[in-house]
């Protein structure tokens, strides 16, 4: 059936359906607002609807909005109505679409789809200043039972606003019935901090919330807008958050403690963020993605045994969940197989990867499988492998670099990282992550100056990029060199992140060479106790075996080695001091 025939039957059964409403008996119950309208002959409106149809065909919506309206004024038909409205929107023409949707609402002032449409296509021309009355009536049109619904959408109604204070506002005000209300004045509460914090007053987001906790302890939307908020200037938001997970113990939900932990690890409090997600892969053994996370954590640690068991309870829980995460799933195979790997078990390693769907993560995948051949001494191959993966944009190319360019500096080729590097600068001269990238390969090359000039580059690229601050910091304070300069660096990185334990690292690093190692030990112990790293428990135990505290330096090094057997620093400085463990 063409489009045109289509249309035209569309039509047809508008006008029989207002043909119904006319003739049928049921008309002698309408309102005396309804009784008043008019009533004109029932073949001229059903010829006015089928025109209106035919002008929509041939593409004058003009018209047939206007003769749809017109007989939806005739009729007080909502059909008509929203079909008029429907037909201006499709046209995109918003004036007339709003037109027909304020004479449907005003006609029919108690229709709930009168006064959405009124309110959303108010907000799609950025009227925001007159959506308070259609917005207001939608509410109160709406079941009490599914108002809560209809609260919670409205940040979502509003977020295309161009003015977001303004949005605020409008809603605030339209919801001042609701905001002392008993059974809904969390809700509204949650609302308005949404938009508050879209309007970039976080503060007034905050105290929104603790009138939402204040009026409903267990809210759950408050908790999530408090996780939103989390930030060290804001410390009541993070309050909010633990009182309501101390309350809710083991019934709280998966999800928020989850997003708890991840708010934690972002700001780099990886004991604390670890605790959370022990608490809910223990009260919540069957939450999937608790022990995605964990096993992650776990891996990144080197407990290698404990994150292989997280990583097989994930797919043991998704692989009963039908629409589990298809990425997080290929996430765990990928990083059973890094175990694997590690544990020099190649064939399950590649058994582990052959299990990965998801096209999302080939790069991912292929890196994996390159850097087996790597370890079979394939190191060619591998490469050719990772340049063979198709590329749809440049965001996949650059993917595919960063992983040949990881390939290599796993497999100590910093020359062939270094000449790659090199290459895709010349061709991006302003990405700071490739400048940085090449400096670090230059350190490794021992080609220090190169390195310092890159660093200094990153630098001048993107004066807040806290990385470079603090390699460059700390490659000065470990040759010894510039050591006031080298400390002046590190103390610039720290401002711009303050809770980075391996920039503390450094800082403890470079006091201990300006000889303050009282200092430096109480860095060291507070970076060690925020991120276990085996590279930190190196710096910690050899301030401590220049303080004559043996026996202490003995038990940081082997905690260290538990972490991670592997790492450089850690083992250089056993070799240098002579230890044996």
């Amino acid at each position: 059936m063409n489009k045109k025939l289509i249309c035209v039957v569309t039509g047809f059964g508008l006008a029989l359906s207002m043909l119904h409403a006319q003739t049928s008996p049921a008309t002698s119950g309408k309102s005396n607002a309804q009784k008043e309208i008019p009533s004109p002959s029932t073949a001229q409106l059903f010829y006015q609807v089928l025109i209106g149809e035919i002008s929509a065909t041939n593409g004058d919506a003009g018209a047939a909005v206007s003769l749809l309206l017109d007989a939806a004024r005739k009729t007080n038909d909502a059909q008509l109505y929203k079909r008029a409205t429907d037909l201006a929107l499709q046209a995109r023409a918003g004036d007339s679409a709003l037109q027909a949707a304020k004479a449907w609402r005003q006609a029919q002032p108690k229709s709930p789809d009168a006064n959405r449409y009124t309110l959303q296509i108010l907000l799609a021309l950025n009227r925001v200043a007159e959506t308070s009355e259609p917005l207001k009536s939608l509410i109160e049109l709406t079941p009490e039972v599914d108002r809560a619904t209809i609260l919670s959408a409205l940040p979502s109604f509003y977020a295309r606003a161009g003015d977001k204070k303004l949005a605020a506002a409008v809603v605030e005000q339209s919801l001042v019935a609701y905001l002392g209300s008993s059974k809904l004045a969390a809700s509204a509460w949650t609302t308005v901090g949404q938009l508050r914090l879209a309007a970039g007053d976080a503060p007034a987001a905050l105290e929104a919330v603790r009138q939402a906790h204040a009026a409903q302890a267990q809210s759950q939307g408050a908790i999530w807008l408090a996780l939103d908020l989390m930030d060290p200037k804001l410390p009541d938001a993070e309050s909010l958050v633990k009182k309501y997970l101390a309350t809710a113990g083991h019934q709280a939900p998966g999800p928020i403690r989850l997003a708890y932990a991840r708010n934690l690890l972002d700001s780099q409090r990886f004991a604390e963020g670890y605790e959370q997600l022990q608490i809910v892969t223990r009260e919540q053994p069957d939450f999937a993605d608790g022990w995605l996370l964990i096993g992650t954590l776990q891996l990144q640690d080197k407990q290698l045994p404990a994150s292989e068991a997280s990583f097989k309870r994930y797919v043991e829980l998704s692989q009963k969940q039908p629409d589990s995460n298809g990425r997080g799933l290929a996430q765990a195979y990928l990083s059973l197989s890094q175990i694997a790997e590690q544990s020099k078990d190649l064939p399950g390693a590649e058994a582990w990867l052959n299990k990965i769907s998801n096209p999302e993560v080939l790069v991912q995948a292929q890196s994996r499988r390159a850097s087996l051949l790597a370890r079979q001494g394939k190191l060619a191959e591998g490469r050719q492998l990772l340049r063979q993966i198709p590329e749809r944009n440049a965001a996949d190319a650059r993917l595919k670099l960063m992983a040949e360019i990881g390939l290599l500096r796993d497999f100590k080729q910093y020359q062939g990282a270094h000449d790659l590097l090199a290459q895709a600068v010349a061709d991006s001269p302003e990405d700071v992550d490739l400048v940085y990238e090449q400096a670090m390969m230059a350190e490794k090359l021992g080609r220090l100056p190169d390195m310092e000039a890159l660093l200094r580059r990153a630098i001048a690229i993107k004066p807040d990029y806290s990385a470079a601050y603090n390699a460059l910091g700390y490659s000065l304070a470990d040759r010894g060199l510039r050591l006031p300069e080298a400390k002046q660096l590190i103390q610039k990185a720290l401002q711009i992140a303050p809770t980075d334990p391996f920039i503390q690292d450094s800082l403890g690093w470079v006091e201990f060479r300006l000889g303050n190692r009282v200092e430096a030990l109480k860095i060291f112990e507070g970076a060690f106790k925020t991120k276990p790293d085996a590279e930190i428990g190196a710096h910690l135990g050899e301030v401590l075996w220049s303080l004559g505290e043996r026996d202490r330096a003995f038990a940081v090094w082997r905690q260290a080695l538990e972490i991670n057997a592997e790492n450089e620093t850690l083992l250089e400085t056993l070799k240098r001091l002579n230890v044996k463990l």
